[in-house]
This record gives structure tokens, C-alpha cells and sequence, in this order.
């Protein structure tokens, strides 16, 4: 799938998605990662959703948004719900959606200026 959206004034835009990785800007990671609108956190430990504890959640919460997307891979997968505890408990919102829906709406929170932050669940290589 192709995305595609107007310039912003932010560092980073969710340009493609597909079964085994995600285009950020122009490069295509494989591997998990975490991204805030203008910062990227490349090689983020977890791959898949059974292996995400609340600490993984950590780089994630450092950011202080008001709503964290997991993509969960190419499909929908809900984590422990620790790990939902871990952002709901601070008032954070969380959304689970795979990885497709996660980067659409990525990118239409940060172009309304909203403190969002993605973290990507990918099997790697």
C-alpha cells in the first residue's frame, strides 16, 4: 500500500507499509522501530506482540504523548494487557491497529500537530 500526503513542517512521514516493512521518508526499515513526528528510534526489541512487556513501552512513554499507535504487525494483535496498563495508567492513550492502519493514522494525528507516537512491530531480517 502507498501512502500519500502533503508536506509538513515535521522531520519524519509514514510513505508506505507492506507485509515486511514500513518507507519512512525514503528508507525502508524491517526491523521494529519507534516513531515521534520529528525523532526516530530504529532496532526497538520487540518483533512481535507476544514478546512486548510494559518496559519495552519505556522509549516509547519518554516522548510524553497523548496517544501511543502500536502496530501490531500485518495484522491486528492486542498485547498483555500490562502492557496497555503501562500507557493508561499515565493518562496516555494507546491504540492497537496493524501496521497499515497505524501509519495512516500516524501521519494524519502529526499533521494536526498532536503529540503522537508509533512504535512498529517487524519481524526484521
Amino acid at each position: 500500500m502507498q501512502l500519500n500526503l502533503e508536506p509538513t513542517d515535521f522531520r519524519y512521514l509514514l510513505r508506505g507499509v507492506d507485509a515486511g516493512g514500513v518507507l519512512v521518508n525514503e528508507r525502508r526499515l524491517d526491523r521494529s522501530f519507534v516513531l515521534a513526528p520529528s525523532e526516530l528510534i530504529e532496532d526497538w526489541r520487540p518483533r512481535r506482540v507476544e514478546e512486548l512487556s510494559p518496559e519495552d513501552l519505556d522509549p516509547v512513554l519518554a516522548f510524553s504523548p497523548a496517544v501511543v499507535l502500536l502496530g501490531s504487525g500485518a495484522r491486528l494483535q492486542f498485547p498483555e494487557p500490562a502492557v496497555m496498563a503501562a500507557c493508561l495508567t499515565r493518562g496516555i492513550g494507546i491504540e492497537v491497529m496493524d501496521n497499515a492502519a497505524a501509519a495512516r493514522t500516524f501521519n494524519v494525528l502529526a499533521a494536526e500537530g498532536r503529540r503522537v507516537v508509533a512504535a512498529f512491530l517487524l519481524p526484521g531480517s
